[in-house]
């Protein structure tokens, strides 16, 4: 058996070193790019990427733009789930009988980033798929759940979360500028829901409502989307919104014991 030569073996521990310190890194920080994980890990960016890539091809990360995040197979590492797989597995079971009593798609969104999130989704049967799976993400400014993630926001933070990238209407009944979509947020801070009326699509209504933390937090968004053939704004209101804020509540009470 040939013994490995010295040398070689200090470059596999810088190698494994590395990755390892991005790997705790990602314990800190929900999402990183290849800057970030080079400061993390005290490297140079051409090693953080082959180290990041590297994870992506087993999957370890996901890659969305210059953006990588974490899945279920690093998180596993630590066998302790984070935050956002504790959230999933409360919420489970309260969107799964939301949808059951609506025979309608119900989801939960978080805030990541400047985008909406979607981490669990009960999916209704229909011929006609309405509503994006888990791991995709939707702008904060033309979607339900992205308008209530920000509604206990400041309008100073809002204003500079939207600022960021360029608001374009996808419909013509999208609001594409601050001041409107600013407004559009302030109503649902105020009634408690959003909704969207074929903002993100033509023929897609969707409303979503907060789930409440510790001290008020607004942690999640539950969602429905229907299409608007078959749901109408006033059927949102008053057949949808009371199961939906149920569900909503049901999921708060044991995120606030949890993280009480």
């Amino acid at each position: 058996m040939t013994a490995t030569a010295p040398t070689e073996r200090r470059e596999g521990m810088a190698g494994l070193a590395k990755g390892l310190a991005i790997i705790e890194a990602f314990s800190i920080y929900p999402v990183m790019s290849v800057a970030d994980a080079a400061r993390a890990a005290g490297t140079t960016r051409a090693a953080a990427r082959r180290c990041l890539l590297t994870m992506v091809d087993l999957n370890f990360l996901e890659l969305s733009g210059r953006d990588f995040r974490p899945l279920a197979r690093l998180r596993r590492l630590g066998g302790v789930a984070s935050d956002r797989d504790r959230l999933v597995q409360i919420a489970l079971p309260f969107i799964e009988e939301a949808r059951d009593v609506l025979s309608e798609s119900v989801s939960l969104a978080v805030l990541d980033d400047d985008r909406s999130l979607f981490i669990a989704r009960a999916e209704a049967q229909h011929i006609v798929s309405t509503g994006v799976r888990v791991g995709a993400h939707l702008p904060l400014y033309c979607s339900a759940t992205g308008r209530v993630l920000l509604s206990k926001h400041t309008d100073e933070d809002i204003a500079h979360r939207l600022s960021r990238d360029p608001m374009v209407a996808r419909t013509p009944r999208g609001l594409s500028t601050i001041p409107d979509v600013l407004g559009a947020i302030r109503a649902a801070a105020h009634s408690g829901y959003a909704i969207t009326d074929e903002e993100l699509a033509l023929g897609i209504r969707s409303m979503a409502v907060p789930v409440f933390g510790v001290d008020g937090k607004i942690v999640a968004a539950v969602s429905v989307s229907a299409a608007s053939a078959r749901v109408k704004v006033n059927d949102l209101r008053k057949r949808l919104l009371p199961v939906l804020s149920d569900c909503a509540q049901k999921i708060s009470r044991p995120v606030r014991a949890w993280r009480g």
